[in-house]
């Protein structure tokens, strides 16, 4: 889904306010728009990819759950998604302008929070299928990749799902936020905010920590940075013997992610290129970036 279709979505969808030059805040599996006071998620076509609507109905119960907690997390303005020509969109309380950026340290307080929660009643959580996503990224990539890539990624896929599926946790199972990243905490004017809850999950409390683990190895993270993160949480997930299976797994369902973009960026494509190749080289210090 491009900005132009994803423009479109939004123009038809009836959120009580004009939509006319919208801000874009983000494009990636949502396009992020900021009207007014609010702010819109238009999510991908549900005729290729019908349970994204499912998704959608899950992250507003989980933004009403997080309310109920007290957990500070984005809040939704309707209980239900509009569907708007087969597309799943959602509308939120837009939060103040961020006075910082969100450190790792910020995000950890956050986790330690989610990680003390129940599993909420009335709706189940899921698993947190990291691996799931990576057929239909396949599939948008198409001719785009290479075949043997594409072949490359659905074995390691298989093979880090049925590792991962034999792990012995070190943590309870339980609530995770399943993207734990400081690009998804706001810093507000009351504090850091936990945003984008699509990936909220009942899993491994590892799948959470793993993440910023990778980033230090993957990403840029400065040594000092995560290990204010391992502070602020109280605990290093490298301790744990799992860890090299689930970063396995999240190293293949990130090139997947990126694979999708290919057909329409010149850049995505050329960054699935390299991480293809540091994984086919079994390089675990090539280092990633955004594009």
């Amino acid at each position: 889904m491009d900005e132009a279709r994803a423009r479109d979505v939004l123009a038809q969808a009836e959120i009580g306010g004009a939509t006319d030059g919208a801000e874009l805040l983000a494009l990636g599996e949502n396009a992020v728009f900021g009207v007014g006071d609010l702010v819109v998620k238009v999510g991908r076509g549900v005729e290729r990819a019908p349970e994204l609507l499912d998704r959608a109905r899950r992250e507003l119960a989980i933004a009403s759950y997080l309310a109920e907690h007290g957990v500070p997390a984005v809040r939704a303005v309707k209980a239900e998604p509009l569907l708007v020509d087969g597309h799943p969109v959602t509308v939120w309380h837009r939060i103040p302008a961020a006075l910082r950026p969100a450190e790792p340290r910020d995000l950890a307080e956050l986790l330690k929070l989610v990680h003390a929660l129940p599993a909420p009643s009335g709706f189940e959580l899921p698993r947190r299928e990291l691996l799931g996503g990576v057929e239909r990224w396949l599939r948008l990539a198409g001719d785009a990749i290479d075949p043997a890539d594409a072949a490359y990624l659905r074995e390691r896929r298989d093979g880090f799902a049925a590792a991962a599926a034999a792990l012995t946790p070190h943590l309870p199972l339980g609530p995770i936020h399943g993207d734990a990243l400081p690009r998804n905490v706001h810093i507000g004017p009351e504090g850091p905010v936990l945003v984008d809850l699509e990936t909220f999950s009942a899993d491994f409390r590892e799948h959470d920590l793993v993440v910023m683990a990778l980033s230090r190895d993957r990403y840029g993270l400065p040594a000092a940075a995560y290990d204010g993160f391992v502070d602020a949480y109280g605990w290093d997930v490298r301790e744990w013997d799992g860890c090299a299976v689930l970063r396995g797994a999240r190293e293949t369902a990130s090139c997947a992610w990126v694979a999708q973009h290919a057909p329409s960026n010149p850049k995505a494509l050329a960054e699935f290129g390299r991480r293809v190749a540091s994984l086919r080289d079994g390089d675990a210090e090539v280092r990633w970036y955004p594009f």
